[in-house]
């Protein structure tokens, strides 16, 4: 059995979390309130700007100049195709550039981007990537899932569910998946606990997200 296909099996309760959560279901069907996608919009876009760090640090820490190439793809593809979406929806929800530039991150986006930051600086390259996986994975299974379930919808949300359900996304998210089972063969079982416990806890941030980004929890109020 491969490495993720051993993380994939163990953490399907968690995972299965993160796809059933209210806000996937709605943003599938459509009936997702507008103030809950763009809250989500917002922070995401934040997010983004910190998770594509993580490609070039990877890009910095590959053995190889094909590793560092689909490095380089993955941050293309973060700052040119998902935050570029991110500002067409950010001017259907009338969420100005100004807004979206200096919009302040919440306790959970600074939370889940430093902890990921500090994976990334402080260890290897599989430590990077196990830390990275959870979201670009689910983002993939989720695009796919609510494709298959829904079809082609005239809803608010179709966008972005083609994004994530698209060919070059889905292929990106597999390359990925792929590199992390070659950095974890042959290693010893202390160090691949240790790539399950960031996989994990990156895989429960995700559930975070979803869950802030829902609740649209920010910081307390007076604060």
């Amino acid at each position: 059995m491969s490495f993720t296909k051993h993380l994939y099996d163990k953490l399907q309760p968690i995972w299965r979390k993160n796809h059933d959560h209210p806000f996937v279901k709605e943003l599938g069907e459509g009936t997702l309130p507008k103030e809950k996608f763009r809250f989500f919009m917002i922070q995401d876009y934040l997010y983004l700007i910190e998770y594509s760090k993580l490609f070039a640090i990877g890009a910095t820490k590959a053995k190889d100049v094909k590793t560092m190439g689909e490095f380089a793809k993955l941050l293309d593809a973060t700052l040119n195709t998902e935050m570029s979406l991110h500002r067409q929806y950010a001017a259907k929800f009338h969420i100005s550039e100004h807004e979206l530039e200096n919009a302040n991150p919440t306790p959970t986006t600074l939370a889940y981007t430093h902890y990921m930051l500090h994976v990334g600086n402080q260890n290897g390259l599989a430590e990077l990537v196990a830390s990275v996986l959870p979201c670009m994975w689910s983002y993939a299974e989720i695009g796919k899932m609510l494709d298959e379930r829904h079809g082609k919808q005239n809803h608010d949300y179709q966008e972005w569910i083609d994004m994530y359900a698209d060919s070059e996304f889905q292929a990106l998210a597999s390359w990925t998946i792929n590199l992390l089972d070659e950095l974890a063969a042959g290693k010893p079982e202390h160090e691949l606990a240790h790539l399950e416990e960031i996989f994990l806890t990156t895989t429960k941030f995700e559930y975070m997200f979803w869950d802030m980004a829902y609740h649209e929890t920010g910081w307390p109020k007076g604060l």
